[in-house]
């Protein structure tokens, strides 16, 4: 169904428009057991990054990319902001394309939003829906809910973290709490907005099942 990158672990979200023989030089120095610099290793990660995206394109798949910082405290934040991926989402030769936005670019919640409205872009908020309080995670979504409720998808991020919290614990928790904000943030929009009841239930419905069924072709 989709490729997944773990870069904002490793490297910075910034994938940069790198052409072939650029690319097939720093290779070269890989055939040739020569590391290169940082930089030149960057535009051979680059380079790949959009040619496998493309692919995914071509196969119908969507591309995954993990952003939220964490991962200890030498985690390069800057580097998880979504905002280094617009270039990407921009990209004609990538327009077809679509990218997921995993864990929902926390702390960068706010930025994030706008980049929705791009048509190639969606979201999850797993991880969130695990470490963030439900009130707190509410306020984020109520604010994706308010702009592109079609882009935003549910997620656990279960994980078998520690001895103490397997898959199991951390999948339920996650799955409460994602479930929990998201009745906080309509209720509120029920109450400020003005939306029906109705329409309430319809959001529920696509951001629990609906939005992961039609970007991912699922029956």
């Amino acid at each position: 169904m989709a490729e997944k990158f773990e870069a904002a672990y490793l490297r910075s979200l910034d994938f940069d428009k790198v052409d072939r023989a650029a690319a097939e030089r720093v290779y070269a120095q890989f055939a040739a057991k020569s590391a290169p610099g940082d930089a030149e290793y960057k535009m051979l990660q680059d380079y790949l990054f959009r040619y496998i995206a493309a692919e995914c394109a071509r196969l119908g798949m969507a591309v995954h990319i993990h952003t939220m910082a964490g991962a200890g405290s030498y985690f390069d934040v800057r580097g998880a902001s979504p905002l280094l991926l617009e270039s990407v989402l921009n990209d004609p030769e990538l327009r077809k394309a679509n990218f997921v936005m995993i864990h929902g670019g926390w702390p960068f919640t706010g930025e994030i939003t706008p980049l929705l409205e791009k048509p190639n872009a969606y979201l999850d908020y797993s991880a969130q829906s695990l470490l963030l309080p439900p009130a707190t995670l509410a306020l984020t979504l109520r604010e994706w809910l308010e702009w592109v409720p079609e882009k935003v998808m549910f997620g656990t991020d279960a994980y078998p973290y520690s001895d103490e919290m397997a898959w199991e614990e951390s999948g339920w928790i996650a799955a409460r709490r994602g479930r929990e904000a998201l009745a906080i943030a309509l209720t509120a929009m029920m109450r400020d907005d003005g939306i029906s009841w109705d329409r309430a239930v319809e959001l529920a419905r696509m951001v629990l099942r609906e939005n992961a069924r039609k970007l991912y072709g699922l029956p």
